[in-house]
């Protein structure tokens, strides 16, 4: 069978820019500090319509505009202390991997019809691609360059939807391209426009019901822990003036209420410490008297050195013993703990990579402490947002999560409420309880299903005492994680891969086939 025609533009060019901006800006919209988490729905559909029927050139162009649009508006708050060059690098950057990943979506939106004829390909197998490449290119995003920038997936938007609990099941990238199968399979129920063909709907109500309707996965419930934690609202920011110990007694400060309370573990924020606890006796004996005085162990943070390495730790602290585990951060962020490549970008701005003096080597230990036979997963700061390192945690034992942050350097701005929202869909992805405690917040301790169980504003220092329950038993998630993104990453790409090897070939076949004389297509070709 000779191939179809490929699929017209649905919008003009022009039109299209247009819907590529709207759909930016209105994605943004979906994540916090707004989080209409519906809004993803119509940014996806908005950049997926500007997609139908354009050349590769048109789509690089509306993906350009749609992910500028996007990540200018939802990373400005790295302007508050880092001005304007690292946010256009940064989102320019993203922008060009949304915009040459759009090329891939709109092959896929050319060539499925072209191979596959069948109303249905086009109401399920072609929307399922689109969800498969979607997520293909978040997935790319996350892991390169350098540790890639894995902060914007669709799944991300939905912390406080009803559609988080799926992603105990599928993690957040099953999460991202069910989301987005759905949007396309809906654009692709009206663009067949059979409404009066009620099974023309059954993908897209399918998906929906699947979305809406599936429980968390349940895991058990194994008691609790009384875990103190303490946001000192010290000067922690990376350009903060400050003097000596102003953070530490900050923290001390913010503590104070709790020393006579009956406490399984007292935590601390990433930065809560000014000096290196290993290397420096005062602050040693500091904390072997917190310890002692409080009669539990400490979870801290603080810049450690051994050898000529530095590193981002986070340490078990007991009276008498010091630091008795460690975890040091697994992904130091590039361009903030570490200047990936210095020579070169030194070369580009020598002074912006100037200010970044500390050069953090990444950890290669366990993001995982045993308190007193209690499992507890880590995340420092960014590494919340990377899939591999909250998994390990839950696959070393985990019972609960404490995530250590500082977000001194973003007050005031979105980062702080996005990264909570990360917190809040790691509890529900793995069904565990989590502390996220930041040096000047904000602060949550959000239970396995979501809900917010205690918390401290922004901006102030204060403590919390809370009963945290702790949970055993893996989810799907966290055993099939990396198999899913596999799946939908690398499978999809062949698939696309394949769709185009078989319309060449296909199309060389036509060319080749001699016209019979006579039909109406010869007499069409005269």
């Amino acid at each position: 069978m000779p191939l179809a025609a490929a699929p017209r533009p649905l919008l003009p060019l022009w039109a299209a820019v247009v819907a590529s901006i709207a759909g930016g800006a209105i994605l943004d919209l979906a994540y916090p500090s707004v989080g209409w988490w519906p809004l993803a729905f119509v940014g996806v559909g908005l950049s997926l319509v500007a997609l139908i029927g354009r050349s590769a050139g048109g789509a690089l162009l509306v993906g350009f505009v749609f992910g500028a649009t996007f990540y200018l508006i939802h990373i400005m708050w790295i302007t508050r202390y880092l001005g304007l060059v690292p946010w256009f690098a940064l989102a320019g950057l993203e922008t060009v991997f949304m915009a040459v990943g759009s090329i891939a979506l709109t092959l896929a939106y050319r060539w499925m019809p072209r191979l596959f004829r069948s109303r249905w390909s086009s109401l399920i197998a072609l929307p399922i691609l689109i969800g498969g490449l979607w997520t293909a290119r978040e997935l790319f995003m996350g892991s390169w360059p350098y540790t890639g920038f894995p902060w914007a997936r669709i799944g991300m938007s939905q912390s406080e939807s009803p559609l988080a609990h799926l992603a105990s099941w599928t993690g957040v990238a099953g999460l991202s391209f069910l989301m987005v199968t759905f949007t396309a399979a809906a654009i692709e129920w009206g663009r067949a426009a059979r409404f009066r063909d009620v099974r023309t709907a059954v993908p897209s109500i399918g998906l929906a019901a699947l979305l809406l309707l599936v429980p968390a996965f349940p895991t058990t419930a194994a008691g609790t822990l009384r875990v103190g934690s303490a946001q000192g609202n010290g000067p922690s920011g990376y350009f903060d003036p400050r003097d000596r110990n102003e953070v530490l007694n900050a923290q001390l400060a913010a503590s104070a209420p709790l020393l006579d309370e009956d406490v399984d573990v007292l935590l601390w924020p990433e930065g809560g410490i000014d000096s290196d606890p290993t290397r420096n006796e005062s602050t040693a004996r500091t904390l072997d008297a917190l310890s002692q005085r409080i009669g539990a162990p400490l979870i801290v943070n603080a810049a450690t050195t051994r050898g000529e390495d530095t590193f981002n730790t986070s340490m078990l602290w007991k009276a008498g013993e010091g630091a008795v585990q460690y975890h040091d951060k697994t992904n130091p962020v590039p361009m903030g703990e570490y200047v990936p490549d210095r020579w070169f970008y030194e070369s580009l701005a020598p002074d912006l990579i100037g200010l970044i003096q500390r050069e953090y080597t990444p950890g290669t230990n366990a993001p995982f402490l045993d308190v007193d036979g209690v499992g507890v997963g880590l995340a420092i700061c960014f590494d919340v947002i990377y899939d591999e390192v909250i998994w390990a945690g839950a696959q070393d034992g985990a019972e609960v999560y404490m995530f250590q942050t500082n977000n001194a350097d973003f007050r005031d701005t979105d980062e702080n409420l996005q990264q909570l929202a990360f917190a809040r869909m790691r509890a529900v992805e793995t069904g565990r309880s989590v502390v996220n405690l930041s040096t000047v917040g904000t602060s949550q301790v959000i239970a396995p299903d979501g809900s917010t169980l205690d918390g401290l504003p922004a901006g102030e220092a204060g403590h919390m005492l809370t009963e945290v329950p702790l949970r055993t038993g893996l989810t799907p998630a966290v055993i099939a994680g990396p198999w899913v993104q596999a799946l939908l990453g690398w499978g999809s790409l062949l698939v696309l891969i394949a769709l185009g090897v078989a319309v060449t070939l296909t199309g060389r076949r036509d060319a080749k086939t001699p016209v019979p004389a006579g039909t109406g297509v010869a007499q069409a070709a005269d």
